[in-house]
């Protein structure tokens, strides 16, 4: 688990190091969707020439999360993430941040007794990730984001809590003003 953290700390420190060129934000506001592991509308501003924020609203599957969870959890959940992003070459720009996320999620699991019982399970969500991707800005008022997001989740119920590496892969459109 050390290493993984220890990459991803070095990924963002020479993505950091390699944004540092003067350059202005690509545009001011862009609204479209992110589909991945996370399918999401999705809005991005930018508040600075280097720094955006992106709220995603969407739905998310997460599966094999533990063995004492059913294999498949369904998420509908809010990502807020601050971004610092910078111009590479043409319209190619790097991002780094953090975020978060906090939402509802639930779990329909089968138990096999005398008969076949379906048993639904309620959580509240809560997490916090980082976001390293690209963005390709087009001459259009499009841009194409990938990302990674790696991170912490959080799922509690009233007597109980359950911790877990949560993350996404998610390529989004957005249309740009």
């Amino acid at each position: 688990m050390k290493s993984y953290k220890t990459i991803i700390i070095a990924l963002a420190l020479v993505m950091g190091a390699a944004l540092t060129a003067n350059a202005q934000a690509p545009y001011k506001n862009g609204i479209g969707i992110t589909a991945g592991n996370m399918q999401a509308l999705s809005y991005k501003g930018f508040i600075g020439n280097h720094f955006a924020i992106q709220i995603d609203l969407g739905t998310k599957v997460t599966k094999g999360v533990s063995k004492h969870i059913s294999p498949t959890i369904w998420d509908l959940e809010l990502n807020p993430n601050f971004m610092f992003e910078g111009h590479l070459t043409g319209g190619l720009y790097g991002l780094v941040g953090i975020g978060g996320s906090i939402g509802y999620s639930w779990s329909a699991f089968t138990v096999s007794h005398w008969f076949w019982d379906s048993i639904r399970t309620d959580f509240g969500k809560c997490g916090a990730n980082g976001i390293i991707g690209m963005e390709y800005k087009l001459k259009a008022p499009l841009a194409f984001q990938l990302d990674f997001r790696p991170g912490y989740g959080c799922l509690f119920a009233e007597n109980f809590d359950f911790h877990y590496f949560d993350w996404s892969v998610n390529l989004g459109i957005h249309y740009t003003f």
